[in-house]
């Protein structure tokens, strides 16, 4: 069984997550790139839940070993022995039994590695800028990675801030050579310190809030009120909602009937019309029949980063 039990929660694990993400997401309808990171992301944390009980087995059976070892330093001497054993008889009788989940050694740090920085590379570049690729208003892939850039600097800037925080701690402390091990040690640093501050954010927040609704639960009519609020909340933001999407849609309707068939941006409103509800769609139509030819007018058409804008807000 040695290491049978980690390939074997590896396996199942994997399936697990598979199963999960198919119950939850729809495969056909999403991209297949975005269905591997999530895939992978899951995978990775169910992962960690798993296999850490099997590292924690192996860990005490290695360190009971270490423990016997450290009683008995010269095992060859079998006159020393036989009187330690005499004077403690307690250690003579100590066995270490080997956990059915022993996993060998070496291959625990390095998996922990392969996990550890997979899942650095998906918090901090892949996840976010997938985000802001998929929320992105541009037409082509250059736009798009170009404003999912833009909108990750902040993003990526508080990390490359506390990074540079200690980069500049050890650059200048002369007791620390800078080398590519203690460049790992600062980056991994970094990211512990920003985790560990949206930690003590959210989990601050939590330890308040949630024993508080707990205990007004329990108070007579505070749910029903606090029902009462939320529903005419939501209400009011439904009709805003609504308002807002009017106003876009007869933006978007201006766009259409300006913009032909034959205008060179006419493929971007085409694809604005996409994102659009199919009961929109339906009532402003593609103006196909209308030719016009801009080329000899001097009516004032909506620039590139116009529709980029609009298509943003459609979206």
């Amino acid at each position: 069984m040695s290491g049978a039990a980690l390939g074997i929660e590896i396996v199942v694990v994997f399936f697990l997550a598979l199963i999960i993400l198919h119950r939850y997401g729809d495969f056909k309808k999403q991209h297949k790139l975005v269905i591997v990171a999530t895939l992978l992301a899951w995978y990775l944390c169910f992962l960690i839940v798993f296999i850490l009980p099997l590292d924690v087995t192996t860990t005490i059976y290695n360190r009971c070993k270490l423990n016997i070892n450290e009683s008995y330093p010269n095992p060859t001497n079998s006159r020393s022995a036989v009187q330690h054993q005499d004077t403690d008889p307690t250690q003579s009788t100590q066995k270490c039994i080997k956990p059915w989940s022993y996993i060998p050694d070496r291959i625990m740090p390095i998996f922990w590695r392969v996990v550890y920085w997979t899942s650095q590379f998906l918090t901090w570049i892949l996840l976010p800028f997938m985000q802001s690729y998929a929320r992105s208003g541009g037409f082509s892939i250059t736009g798009k990675i170009k404003t999912a850039l833009i909108e990750n600097a902040i993003y990526y800037g508080t990390y490359l801030l506390i990074f540079g925080a200690f980069l500049i701690y050890v650059a200048i402390n002369p007791n620390i050579s800078l080398q590519w091990s203690q460049l790992q040690t600062i980056g991994i640093a970094a990211a512990n310190t920003w985790g560990l501050f949206l930690l003590v954010l959210l989990l601050g927040y939590g330890l308040v809030e949630i024993p508080r609704s707990h205990w007004n639960g329990a108070k007579k009519g505070y749910l029903l009120m606090k029902t009462y609020f939320k529903a005419a909340k939501l209400m009011t933001e439904k009709a805003d909602a609504e308002e807002n999407l009017e106003d876009i849609m007869e933006e978007v309707r201006k766009v259409n009937e300006s913009i032909k068939y034959n205008h060179p941006l006419r493929k971007c409103v085409d694809t604005i019309l996409k994102k659009c509800p199919t009961e929109y769609q339906d009532r402003m139509g593609r103006n196909m029949d209308d030719y016009e030819d801009f080329e000899e007018r001097s009516n004032t058409y909506p620039t590139e980063k116009n529709l980029v804008k609009l298509h943003k807000q459609v979206i």
